[in-house]
This record gives C-alpha cells, structure tokens and sequence, in this order.
C-alpha cells in the first residue's frame, strides 16, 4: 500500500493547498513575536528620576533650563543619569523654603552640598518618556525593578510547563483542536493583559499566555512539515520562522507608532482572534491520522488536497493502510523520548542545542542593550540580519546537509563572540562586524534546530517531542540575564566569552546526530531508532507496508541486488535459507517479526535486522505467491539459477532478500 510520501508525489508535495495552509500558518509565527520579546517594548525602561516636590517651580522662578534643573537638583546627575543615586536617591530638602539661591540652591541650605542628606523617592518618579510602560505606569524601577524581571520569567516558565502540556495534547487529541485552543486561549489572556488593574494581574495573564503561546507556534511548526512533501520540507521550515522575522519588523514599527503599552498590546492582540477561523481553514495532518488508525478521515484529507491541487488521485492510491488496522492506538509517552539509545541521544543534544540557541539569541540582544542607543533602530538591526541567515540555510542544507552548516554556524558564533569580546572599542567598525556575524549565525543555529528536530522523531511522538526538547528554550530564557547582567558587572564582555564556551560545545555535538537529508521522516519508534544506519530515503515503501517481491533468474542479479540494498536486508543469508526446498514466509518492513519456524530460527542464530516492534503488534500474512517487482525491497521467494552454457539448470528456492 501506498505511504502519505507517495501520494503527495502524485497529488502535489506542495500545490496550492499546501501554499494556501502554510500562508495562514506563517501569519501565526509572525504574530508570536510580540509575546516572546514583546518586554522589550511593553517594559522598556526610560530614563528616570525621583519627584521632587517644590522644583517644577523653583526651575520657573528661576529661569533655568532642564539640564540646569537637573545638575542642581538631582544628586550625581552625569548629563546621561545612569548612578543608581541619579534615579532613585534625592536631596531630602524642602525646595518649597523661599530664600533659595538660583545659583547654587544647595548652597544657600548648607556650606557643603555632599553633606546634604540623601533619601528614597517617596513621591514618585518622572521619566523622561513621551508614552507609557509597565515600568512607567506601575514603578518598576530602583527597588522593585526586579518586578519587571519577574513578568519576562513568568513567561518563559509558561513557556517551559505549556511545551510539555500541549505537546502531549497535539500528539494525543490532534494538531489541529490543540491549536484552536491555544488561539483561543492566547487571544482572551491577551485582551485581559491589556485592561491588567494591577501589576499583579498583569503578570497571571502574561503567565497564561505564555503556557499556550509557544506550544501553538510549534505545533503549526509541525503541521506545516507534516502537510507537505519531502523536497519542500526543509522550505517551509525555513520560511515559516523567517515569517517570524517579518514579525519583528512589523512590531518594531507598530511600538514606535503606538508608545503607550495597552494600546499596543491592544494592537498585537486582536488580529489573534481570527486565527479561529482555522476551524475552517485548516484540516488536521494527514500523518497524525494514520498513526491514530484513522484512515478513512485522513483519506478525505487527501483527497482535499488533490482537489485544492487541481490534481487526481490515482485509483491504486485510493486506500490506506496503516502498520496495523487491529492493532492499539499509538500513544505518545515521555519515556519514549529516552526509552531507546538513540532517541535518547538525539533527545540529549537537541535540548541542548535549543537552550544554547536561546541563551545565545537572547542573551546577544541583552548585551547590546546594555550600551543601548536608540532601542527602535537596534530593535530593527536585529531583525535585518536575520534574513541573509535564512537565505544561507535555503541555499545549504539540500546541497550539504544539516549537520555541516549546523555546526559550522555554531563556530562562527563563538568565534564572533570571542571576536566581539578581545577586540578593543577603537576598532568600532571590527567589533560591529563580529557582533553582527554572531547574530546572523546564531540565527542560523535557531533555525538548523527547528528544522531538524521534527525530522529525527516518528510521528505519534514528533510533537511531543519537538515540544519537549525546545523547553530547555525556555530554561535558558530564565537564567539569560543572570548571565548577562551579572557576569558584565565583573568584565563587560564575559557574557560573550561564556556564550562563545557554549556555542563551541553545541558545534561539536550537533554532529554525532544522523544527517537528514532526504530522508523520509519516521513514522516508528524503529524507523527513527535507526536513521544512524539506514539510508530513509530508499527504504521500502513506508511503515507497516507488505512489499512483495518476484523471481528473478540470475544468481548474479540476485546478489547485485542484495548488496546494493545491504542496509535493509544483511542479514539475509540465501546460503542458509536456500536449501533446495521452496519455503514460504512474509516480512513486514516495519516490525519485522517473521512468522515460519525456519525464519524464528534465523532470529535465534543470525543477527536481527530490527527489533520486533513493541508498540505494534504485527498481524501474521502468508505470501504464498511473490508479485510483480516494484523495485521495493523485501522478503518473499525467490529462485535462483546458477549458470551453466547460458542455459538455466537445475535451480533452488529459497527465501531471501530481493
């Protein structure tokens, strides 16, 4: 039976179904940016200092100018106010006593001004901000400038516990119900943090939205890699977070028009409630379908495609089957993320890989912000350079592969961070350029890990497993400005030398992973348990598919054949199963549990291709007569003709792999 690969080579890998699907999904990637760094905006920090009462008019009865008022008023004011005392310490003074000197106010009170005592800013704060931010608007600032910290982390923790909980409902209930849910969800905590009364409650619904956020992202990440074929699946992956960098530029453009935090949060949160349509826009993935036993329903999904396509569906595709109709419902497991070596290494170094990525992307924009300038164009710079990134990786990973240029990208970002951080502040133009490359590769290594990590699972676990893995994304978001702000307070640029430290290592672990390249994704636990020593792409039709194969005559055919497809089939002996009696058994190309006792027997004493499958018992099938070759691998019967003069003599039949 045909595999949802071969169909949508027939149909369409990537008509204009699948174009008009991944439009309305890339919309849902660019509109998360507000919510993962949506604090730059919604918490930017202006410049500020305390309340003086009494000095708004001794600045007027004296005529001075604001950079006077402040050199006279405002304790260790430097002309850029960045003392702690300058922000929140004033002169405990009463500006309001008549007599005061215009010259030197100070000094009329006291002979010395450093003896004047200094005291907290009980009556408030003035920034110097046209607009408002949750720093503004509820004081987060001197003392509780720790509150704001608070709000970023409660977002990445609802990152971290809303990957697990969603992962499981996507890959458990569906792709398409988890992520109505998240929408709906995501957009009503949205509104509810634009009308917050307090602090308080703006963190509980900034906290909600971060549970659902990001696991919807990822979940129309994977939708869009399970809808559409296997040459344009690296495509879309790439464009699908690039639409996140349109994100970027759009809300960049949005906070510079709209300064106030409740309107623009107002702004990037309405345009949410039309992803409900999705309801009627999207259909659920085809390849959950058929790990669920739900043929019929994924059919109709096909046969969607093909109409949108303006393509037929061939009769010879008009039924599917799965590994096995009468068996379980595969069910997605955490322990299935570390129940077999591999899977368990690949699940090892893809949380690494993601928590470096998200130290590293992050935590280079935090750095930069430490000597801030004008926060819209850095803002806009970052977002810019992401681009040439994508166009790199569209360019390399189908020429090279994934591993190389992953690991190359993460040591052109260590090595820009070592360059960012030995380089002096004379050569500007030298450390620009490093800052920037570092940027661009650690952008890419974002990208290399989103792509890859959908490809190395099978697909009952794919979500959950994606999923899982980026939640270590949301560790390293909690623990980034600790890197950042404090290791800066011992050498300002030890935050990039340790960054450099973790790129390096990631570098060197991405590439024990198994290439990807066009390979089929997995659809079992088997299939992606051996992508190390099997080539995907020429593997037998798909999981949970009989592959029949026909007599050839030949011995030397026979063997030809056997050895260019000895990743599928060495232990295949035809010496040892051909003993000059015709024997009959079949082979399914996913469980591979054999039924005949001679075939038990070769278990017993040869090496086993795979382990029979756990989680699909396998229904027994006689192949009592081989058909028609398709090119297909597989076991049947088979005979052979040793030659003699040309002439066909007396042959065997044996059972062997074809």
């Amino acid at each position: 039976m045909p595999t949802l690969d071969d169909i949508l080579e027939e149909i369409g890998e990537f008509g204009r179904f699948q174009k008009q699907t991944f439009f309305v999904l890339c919309l849902l990637s660019a509109a998360f940016t507000p919510i993962y760094v949506g604090v730059v905006f919604f918490g930017f920090t202006p410049e500020h200092r305390c309340f003086s009462p009494g000095v708004a008019e001794l600045s007027q009865r004296c005529g001075w100018s604001l950079e006077e008022q402040l050199n006279h008023t405002v304790p260790e004011w430097g002309g850029h106010g960045t003392a702690f005392g300058s922000r929140c310490r004033r002169y405990d003074v009463d500006w309001n006593e008549t007599g005061l000197s215009c010259t030197n106010p100070l000094g009329s009170l006291a002979g010395n001004w450093s003896s004047i005592p200094l005291s907290p800013c009980r009556d408030g704060w003035l920034y110097d901000y046209p607009g408002t931010s949750l720093v503004t608007e509820f004081n987060l600032v001197c003392e509780d400038s720790w509150k704001l910290d608070l709000f970023q982390s409660c977002v990445n923790a609802g990152f971290f516990i809303g990957s697990m909980v969603i992962g499981y409902m996507a890959d458990r209930f569906g792709r398409k119900l988890c992520l109505l849910i998240t929408v709906l969800i995501n957009s009503v905590s949205g509104l509810l943090v634009a009308f917050a009364p307090s602090y308080t409650w703006a963190v509980v619904f900034r906290l909600v939205q971060g549970l659902v956020s990001k696991g919807g992202w990822l979940t129309g990440y994977v939708l869009t890699a399970e809808f559409v074929g296997l040459s344009f699946r690296k495509t879309v992956g790439v464009i699908y977070q690039l639409a996140f960098t349109v994100g970027l530029l759009i809300f960049t453009a949005m906070a510079y028009v709209l300064q106030h935090w409740r309107w623009l949060q107002l702004a990037v949160t309405l345009p949410n409630f039309l992803f409900l349509l999705y309801y009627w826009c999207l259909s659920e993935s085809p390849r959950w379908l058929i790990t669920q036993k739900q043929n019929d329903k994924a059919m109709e999904v096909i046969k969607r495609i093909a109409k949108g396509n303006k393509k037929q569906l061939p009769l010879s595709f008009q039924y599917l089957k799965s590994e096995d109709d009468d068996g379980e419902k595969l069910k997605p497991s955490f322990l299935d993320l570390v129940r077999t070596p591999q899977i368990r290494k690949h699940t090892c170094i893809l949380m690494y890989s993601w928590f470096m990525s998200s130290v590293l992307y992050q935590g280079l924009i935090m750095h930069m912000g430490i000597a801030s300038g004008n926060i819209y164009l850095d803002f806009l710079y970052s977002a810019l350079v992401e681009f040439p990134a994508a166009f790199i990786l569209l360019l390399t990973v189908d020429r090279i592969g994934r591993r190389y240029p992953w690991a190359v990208a993460n040591v052109l970002t260590g090595g820009a961070c070592l360059v960012t951080a030995l380089v002096p502040d004379t050569l500007y133009w030298l450390k620009m350029t490093a800052a920037c490359l570092g940027r661009m590769g650690i952008t890419m290594c974002y990208e290399m890990v989103c792509l890859v990590n959908p490809e190395l699972y099978p697909t009952f676990l794919r979500n959950l497993g994606v999923l899982a893995c980026s939640s270590m994304c949301d560790l390293g978001g909690i623990i980034t400005p600790f890197i950042v702000y404090r290791f800066a307070e011992l050498w300002h640029e030890l935050p990039l030398v340790v960054f450099a430290v973790i790129a390096f290592i990631g570098g060197g672990l991405v590439l024990l992973l198994p290439e990807t390249k066009g390979k089929t994704l997995p659809e079992t636990l088997e299939d992606a348990e051996n992508m190390h020593r099997y080539d995907m792409e020429h593997r037998p039709h798909g999981a949970g598919q009989l592959s029949f194969a026909s007599a050839r005559p030949g011995k030397k055919n026979c063997l030809v054949t056997i050895f260019t497809r000895l990743p599928w089939c060495f232990a295949a002996s035809i010496e040892r199963l051909g003993e000059g009696r015709e024997q009959r058994g079949w082979r399914q190309t996913d469980g591979e549990k054999y039924v005949g006792q001679e075939l038990k027997k070769l278990e017993r004493e040869q090496l086993e291709v795979v382990p029979p499958s756990r989680e699909r018992p396998q229904r027994a099938m006689e192949m009592l007569n081989p058909g028609q070759s398709s090119g297909a691998l597989s076991w049947g019967v088979y005979r052979t003709w040793p030659e003699r003069d040309g002439n066909a003599a007396q042959g065997r039949t044996g059972r062997g792999c074809l």
